[in-house]
């Protein structure tokens, strides 16, 4: 049984980890989760035109696991972190956003990787995987020049009680 199975799949967000497991195992991880997630939608958004269009209330409650889901099916790199913190990987972080409900997609790597010069291009490849699965993402530009995503639901998606 490998650490999928006995620990239940976790999409990457970018601070665990290199890798999760091998990749052909890995890869089918994230198929089976991304038509568990569609299959979730057709049933929590039955009464809408596209059910698979728009995140299912399971998502608005757990949107970081949703959107790091989501940058992952598309096959876009997470970067990683070691045992001691220290960034080793390049590629997209996913962590809860400022406020409640939003989620903030960041490009990070390893100091001298290059991730502060890819960002650019790297985050609006991000925004169009998201955009593609129902999302709202918006580029900002924050401290010291870094650009990073904020991502939330689409307008009338969020939960009512906001979280």
């Amino acid at each position: 049984m490998g650490a999928e199975e006995a620990g239940g799949f976790e999409p990457a967000t970018g601070d665990g980890p290199p890798g999760g497991g091998p990749a052909r195992d890995r890869a089918a991880s994230v198929r089976s989760a991304l038509a568990g997630l569609l299959q979730i939608r057709r049933l929590a958004n039955g009464g809408r035109p596209d059910p698979e269009a728009v995140p299912a209330p399971w998502e608005l409650h757990r949107p970081v696991r949703a959107v790091a889901l989501a940058l992952e099916s598309a096959g876009l790199p997470a970067s990683a972190v070691d045992a001691s913190g220290r960034r080793t990987g390049k590629g997209y972080r996913v962590v809860a956003g400022a406020a409640p409900g939003t989620v903030r997609v960041e490009w990070l790597g390893p100091a001298g990787s290059g991730a502060a010069y890819e960002e650019e291009r790297e985050l609006p490849r991000c925004a169009g995987a998201l955009r593609e699965l129902g999302w709202t993402a918006l580029l900002y530009r924050g401290p010291r020049g870094r650009r990073f995503l904020e991502v939330e639901p689409p307008a009338g998606g969020r939960p009512p009680d906001g979280r």
